[in-house]
């Protein structure tokens, strides 16, 4: 029996991964990561100007659109 417990257990842990370190990050850092926080940073014109063309194209926020191509670089 306890071998069936162990499995569920482990089963569970692999699944909710993501839920398990979100909730270690917070108890090291008091911040969960998929909350959200302003931040100034400086671009070129250049680059503030295609963001603002994604945003018309897909009426996206711009802070969407950044945060999106950080993450599928990282994929």
């Amino acid at each position: 029996m306890h071998k069936m417990k162990q499995k569920e257990i482990n089963r569970i842990l692999k699944k909710y991964k993501y839920v398990f370190d979100a909730l270690e990050t917070y108890d090291k850092t008091r911040e969960l990561p998929f909350h959200r926080k302003r931040i100034d940073i400086t671009l070129s014109v250049r680059t503030i100007n295609k963001l603002k063309e994604e945003n018309r194209k897909t009426g996206k926020p711009v802070s969407h659109i950044i945060e999106e191509k950080i993450l599928s670089c990282n994929a």
